[in-house]
């Protein structure tokens, strides 16, 4: 037993085992380096010299698998997502992204599972708190949201080891049923009954631009005079507009009372547009001769009212501007979307459902599925599964369909045309 307790000298890198005046087992694994260069090991300690060894080995195992916890105080659930969110996935996601990102952290990830460690974080953890969510009103969307931001967090903890285990990444989300209200497009009347209505409004082209070429609103609002060719009848989309984002110019108290985006000296944080991230968002897209007359008229409009708001005009280069000139807020331009389906009789839709509509005229027209990717701008790789969200089958094409099997089997001539309530002549 004396030769036991005796420690003798091991070689690097090797765990030394001895046991203890305690009367336990005692274990110093070596781990690596801390970030000052000195070496850094684990010490553990068990009743028995079996359970000792079974654990060194389960921890040498992750050391050299490069899964082990790293030296340092462990990281909180709360600690991390915080740091994540603002330090590393700030920088190199879209703005859009990060704020989807902070708000599931800040408002639901931190208070849920917040004061659990990282490394010993579960997956029950995870779906008691998805279920928690929805008990408290949240929708099973909101609940994904916050698990596709715990799944991507936890990951890059796993990837700079400080945790072993991914656990939102073996956690089950609530399952998001079909929506039973399917998007249906507007139909050709519909889209008629717009255009009269889009005529009598300022900025009327903006409409039209959605319903017959798909373009995305942070597109259409971003969209400059420099991107538009209106000789050779085509436009470029190079950028988006993004949602405005304000902070309070009166100060930290905010003494005005109110909240930062109707704050009197509100402070814009988020610039105004960005870059089209994909390829295929970067894209060149074909005016039809109606849009170009629209545009033309759209920028003399906007020519008398520069030089009538004289020294109130707000520069900014865009096609579609507020009446004093400066960018459109989206905001605003949902609103009056909303205002424009009321005026024109038309049912209620979201505005992305213009661009369903456009995408199915597109394919009701016969268009070819590569030109309709490019209008659309939707990836090579994934344009076949964009195309089976967006294009819709409609009744007109279901019924040429009959009239195409009709023809097949039966025969029917062409210009053929039966009425069934009609006499039969003699």
């Amino acid at each position: 037993m004396a030769e036991e307790k005796k420690r003798t000298r091991r070689a690097n890198g090797e765990s030394a085992i001895y046991l203890g005046k305690d009367g336990r087992w005692h274990a110093r694994v070596p781990m690596g380096y801390k970030d000052d260069g000195t070496p850094y090991r684990r010490h553990l300690t068990r009743p028995t010299r079996k359970e000792l060894v079974d654990e060194v080995r389960r921890l040498e195992k992750q050391r050299d698998e490069g899964s082990a916890r790293q030296p340092g105080k462990p990281w909180t659930v709360a600690k991390w997502f915080e740091h994540w969110v603002e330090n590393i996935a700030k920088p190199v996601v879209s703005e859009n992204t990060y704020a989807g990102y902070e708000v599931a952290v800040r408002v639901h990830l931190v208070p849920g599972i917040g004061r659990h460690r990282i490394d010993r974080l579960e997956p029950e953890h995870l779906e008691s708190l998805y279920r928690r969510m929805q008990s408290a009103g949240s929708k099973a969307g909101t609940a994904h949201q916050a698990h596709r931001t715990a799944r991507t967090a936890l990951g890059e903890a796993v990837r700079r080891g400080h945790a072993a285990k991914n656990a939102a990444a073996l956690a089950k989300p609530p399952r998001i049923e079909e929506d039973e209200t399917e998007v249906e497009p507007y139909s050709v009347d519909e889209v008629q009954s717009l255009l009269l209505e889009v005529n009598k409004r300022r900025n009327s082209a903006r409409w039209m631009l959605a319903l017959a070429l798909g373009l995305r609103q942070g597109e259409t609002l971003g969209l400059r005079w420099s991107d538009v060719d209106l000789d050779n009848e085509y436009l470029k989309l190079r950028r988006n507009r993004l949602r405005p984002k304000y902070e309070h110019g009166c100060g930290e108290a905010a003494p005005c009372g109110r909240k930062a985006g109707y704050c009197p000296t509100r402070v814009q944080v988020r610039r105004e547009t960005k870059n089209t991230k994909s390829r295929a968002g970067r894209r060149a897209v074909p005016l039809p001769g109606p849009l170009v007359v629209m545009l033309r008229s759209h920028m003399e409009t906007q020519a008398r009212e520069r030089v009538a708001a004289g020294n109130l005009w707000t520069e900014s280069a865009y096609v579609f501007t507020k009446p004093l000139g400066g960018p459109l807020s989206p905001n605003t331009d949902y609103h009056d979307w909303k205002r424009l389906l009321e005026d024109a009789g038309v049912r209620d839709g979201r505005l992305h459902d213009a661009r369903h509509t456009a995408g199915t005229v597109l394919m009701l027209l016969g268009v070819p599925d590569r030109v309709i990717d490019q209008i659309m701008g939707w990836e090579p790789g994934g344009a076949a599964r964009m195309r089976a969200r967006y294009l819709h089958v409609t009744d007109p094409m279901l019924k040429e369909a009959a009239r195409k099997i009709e023809r097949a089997i039966w025969g029917a001539p062409d210009n053929l045309t039966v009425d069934k309530n009609q006499d039969n002549e003699p």
